[in-house]
């Protein structure tokens, strides 16, 4: 997928503002069947929210980077303990500003 524009990034936020969290990764961390659910989520909806319960802002941040890679998904934001991701489907659910 290529690099999101920053426009674009604007309009993913303001598309993601009234969304809720569709995965938690709870106590356990960032497992394989967490990983599995955002996939499933994100081709579905392309632009998810995804609620993270750590505590540690550091462990939160490594458990983002290591999401967005797995899934080769796009990081849009993080407010607190809640992440947006965006992942492009092969029949585009979101028009996305040039």
């Amino acid at each position: 997928m290529s690099k999101l524009t920053n426009k674009q990034i604007r309009h993913l936020r303001g598309l993601a503002h009234d969304l809720k969290p569709v995965v938690i990764v709870g106590d356990k961390g960032l497992t394989e069947s967490v990983i599995e659910e955002t996939l499933v989520a994100l081709n579905a909806h392309e632009l998810i929210k995804i609620k993270i319960r750590a505590e540690e802002r550091e462990e939160r941040e490594q458990m983002i980077e290591k999401l967005t890679q797995k899934t080769k998904a796009s990081f849009i934001q993080r407010v607190g303990h809640v992440v947006t991701l965006f992942k492009r489907n092969k029949d585009a659910k979101i028009a996305l500003p040039k």
